[in-house]
């Protein structure tokens, strides 16, 4: 089954996007170009990783200018715009932020954000992509260059996605919890596969970690930028674990964990998960064990039970005949038992 790419069908990509002009963008061929190395040891997989880097951010400008292409550039008070009605973020605030509005203060806005008329409100528009740059704006006190398009829900959502997904600025959980709320917003599989540039079973796999864990722990533990999809689906499995989720989100309102960067969180989560787990095994394991004797102390015994063995230890001057004298009667008593469950199963008293 084929996926919606890249909103083909909204925009004429045969124009060329002459709607902004990046001034600072190098004019010759050879000077757009990435220098690769093609090292081996720390230095190649740095420079293999800035590389990978700068493609990434060129991929997710090339979707920008498809989207725009043809199309007019207009300046909007932020005021005027809102952000989409779903949320693709757990993080507004962090380092990379405070880096982009610094960028725009000193060269203006390189790129358009991508904004809808707002389907309720006249007058009003609702961001696709760009909700940083438009809050940049914001701050800034400055108008917000934005491309004006009309887009249904499924549209908003899939250049939302797909801008996104290509910027790979995104954590794994923050995706995850984006394709959540598309789920729960009732859009269907094929939709959620093309907003994430994901196939089925990603996505599956991304619903069932929402699923097990509670949203609410989801974000205590924020976007943990460094934590992948393994490590999530390791620890949603966990959660299978009966009580662990109320105990996993009475944890995360400590103030350790609250003080704490999000990575070192979702750590500090797994390290308590496993140490409940293990407590609760090892309680299992340990047998109850309690005393008994007649009232002249004639005849003392130890009882233990772990649930699958039962041993009573015998203590007095008599204790060798009357644990033969048991052990010679384990029929008879085994028919006593076996009557007594058979009354009570029969509602006898």
């Amino acid at each position: 089954m084929a996926r919606k790419n890249l909103l083909s069908g909204l925009m004429d990509d045969s124009k060329k996007f002459t709607a902004v002009n990046n001034e600072d963008e190098p004019t010759h061929r050879d000077e757009r170009q990435h220098i690769t190395y093609k090292g081996i040891g720390a230095l190649g997989a740095v420079t293999r990783s800035i590389d990978a880097l700068a493609a990434k951010a060129d991929a997710a400008k090339v979707i920008e200018e498809q989207l725009a292409s043809g199309e007019t550039v207009v300046d909007l008070d932020p005021a005027l715009i809102e952000d989409s009605f779903v949320t693709d973020r757990l993080v507004h605030t962090d380092e990379q932020f405070r880096e982009l509005v610094e960028a725009i203060r000193l060269r203006g806005q390189d790129s358009p954000i991508l904004v809808r008329p707002h389907p309720e409100k006249d007058g009003r528009y609702q961001i696709a992509f760009g909700h940083r740059r438009a809050r940049a704006a914001k701050e800034l006190g400055r108008p917000v260059r934005a491309v004006v398009k009309k887009l249904d829900d499924r549209d908003h959502v899939i250049a939302q996605g797909q801008e996104n997904s290509a910027r790979a600025d995104l954590s794994f959980i923050e995706r995850t919890m984006f394709a959540d709320r598309l789920d729960t917003l009732g859009f269907d599989r094929e939709t959620i596969m093309s907003a994430l540039s994901a196939d089925k079973t990603t996505v599956s796999k991304m619903l069932s970690v929402t699923k097990r864990i509670p949203a609410e722990v989801l974000v205590a533990i924020g976007a943990a930028k460094t934590t992948g999809r393994d490590r999530w689906h390791d620890l949603s499995v966990k959660f299978e674990t009966e009580n662990i989720a109320a105990r996993a989100i009475e944890f995360t309102r400590s103030v350790e964990f609250e003080t704490a960067e999000p990575d070192a969180r979702f750590d500090m989560l797994v390290a308590f998960i496993t140490r409940k787990h293990q407590a609760s095994s090892t309680a299992a394991l340990q047998p109850v064990a309690h005393a008994w004797q007649r009232k002249d102390g004639a005849v003392k015994a130890k009882i233990k039970d772990d649930g699958r063995q039962f041993t009573i230890a015998l203590k007095a001057e008599k204790a060798s005949a009357f644990g033969a004298y048991i052990a010679s009667n384990l029929d008879r008593l085994y028919e006593a038992f076996e009557k007594t469950q058979d009354s009570t199963k029969n509602g006898d008293q």
